[in-house]
């Protein structure tokens, strides 16, 4: 289950604080098994090797707190827009109403929306930075999902500072029908006001990475960097393979196939993932208004 920005950080502080456990309190969370290899993995080893599995090189997702805490500077993060919040204007039911899915998925992942925004800093370079928490409805994109990433651009353009958004979606959102779809032209004309101002855009693709998301966002970037065996693409595999009645070569649509025919600059190992940011920031040389 995962928490709130706010609670994330309360929690790292208390962690740092407590005194050593009673050997006999030993509390149910203490491993998880990697999606991948079945491994068992000690989880305090799996989060300082920044939740990537030791023994098969899985990336395991991360929480929007998560990835905040593992990338930007202790204490750096300011929240925008946080108080915007999907509603269900198309009275939506599927086998249930859309109302009682959004409040389900507030209480499990314990944020308003699928995207947490704001500014930041990394090794001291300013940056806006969007965060997509795959906890969320599968990380789908609604209008306010739209809104909020248009508005960090645009809250980038502002302050002159570089823009990195962290993708990590099932596509587009379904309960919110055409306005979901929208959104591509909302994003992508706040992208265009970025580029024609020369302020860059620095798209990072987790897994997965799909749907409208992609064909809004996520794959405009100035920069396309990818995490290791991440599902990226518009389609699914399986849909395309029922279209065109061809199998498809093996590792399609992941990160490795896509930097191999262009599609993306460069695939990052999680543990370099800061490291490489702080470069290509430090290149680009923007440090605000």
């Amino acid at each position: 289950m995962t928490i709130s920005i706010h609670d994330f950080f309360k929690k790292k502080k208390e962690k740092s604080n407590q005194p050593p456990r009673d050997k006999l309190d030993i509390p149910g969370d203490l491993w998880v098994k990697c999606y991948s290899c079945n491994s068992t993995i000690y989880n305090k080893d799996l989060e300082a090797a920044l939740k990537v599995c030791p023994k098969c090189n899985y990336h395991f997702k991360l929480s929007a707190s998560e990835r905040i805490y593992f990338t930007l500077d202790e204490g750096s993060f300011e929240e925008i827009n946080a108080a915007i919040r999907s509603r269900d204007f198309l009275g939506f039911v599927d086998s249930k109403p859309y109302a009682k899915r959004l409040e389900e998925a507030e209480m499990k992942s314990g944020l308003p929306e699928v995207v947490v925004t704001g500014e930041g800093t990394i090794k001291q370079w300013p940056v806006a930075v969007g965060i997509m928490d795959f906890g969320f409805m599968g990380g789908s994109m609604g209008s306010v999902v739209g809104e909020k990433v248009a508005r960090l651009l645009e809250h980038a353009l502002t302050r002159k500072i570089p823009a990195i958004i962290f993708s990590s979606s099932g596509g587009a959102r379904m309960q919110e029908g055409i306005m979901s779809l929208m959104q591509m032209a909302k994003t992508s004309a706040a992208l265009g006001r970025l580029r024609e101002n020369n302020i860059p855009y620095i798209s990072v693709l987790c897994d997965p990475t799909t749907g409208g998301t992609t064909a809004s966002f996520a794959m405009l970037g100035d920069i396309q960097i990818a995490e290791p065996n991440a599902l990226i693409g518009f389609a699914g595999p399986r849909v395309i393979e029922q279209t065109i009645r061809q199998k498809l070569p093996p590792g399609f649509q992941r990160s490795e196939y896509l930097l191999a025919h262009g599609m993306v600059d460069i695939v990052v190992h999680r543990k370099n993932l800061k490291k490489t940011l702080v470069y290509i920031l430090s290149f680009l040389d923007y440090k605000g208004s």
